[in-house]
C-alpha cells in the first residue's frame, strides 16, 4: 500500500471530515477531504433536503450514519449505516426522507462521462 504524499491525507477520520463540514464557510453540505487526479473523497451531509444534481463522474456512496430512502435514476431503495451505494455520472440521484444525522462518504472518480461499462 503507498502512503500518502505530505498535502494528501492517507487517512481521514469521520471525526475529521465532521469538523470540517461544520467549520467550512457558506453552510455547505459537503467537506472534500482528499483529492487525487481523478479522485475526490469527501462527507455528504444533506439536512433538510437533498439539491444535488447529476455528477459528471460515477460516484459511490458509503453510509455513515442515517436512514432513509435513496432515490437513483428510476430506482429508489432504503439504506442505513453500512450500505453502499452506486451512482453511474449523469444520472439523476437524491436522498429522499432521510434522517437528521445523515453522514455519508462519497466518492467521485473516473473520466468526465463515467468508467467504460463492459
Amino acid at each position: 500500500m503507498m502512503e500518502g504524499s505530505a498535502d494528501i491525507p492517507g487517512h481521514v477520520t469521520l471525526a475529521q471530515a465532521v469538523t470540517a463540514l461544520a467549520e467550512s464557510s457558506g453552510g455547505t453540505s459537503y467537506a472534500p477531504m482528499i483529492d487525487r487526479g481523478t479522485l475526490q473523497v469527501g462527507l455528504y451531509a444533506p439536512r433538510g433536503g437533498d439539491p444535488q444534481k447529476p455528477h459528471d463522474q460515477d460516484e459511490v456512496y458509503v453510509v455513515m450514519s442515517g436512514r432513509g430512502d435513496f432515490r437513483n435514476g428510476s430506482q429508489s431503495h432504503a439504506f442505513q449505516p453500512g450500505d453502499v451505494l452506486f451512482v453511474p455520472a449523469g444520472v439523476e440521484h437524491a436522498f429522499e426522507n432521510f434522517s437528521d444525522d445523515l453522514y455519508v462518504w462519497v466518492v467521485f472518480y473516473g473520466p468526465p462521462g463515467g468508467e467504460a461499462t463492459g
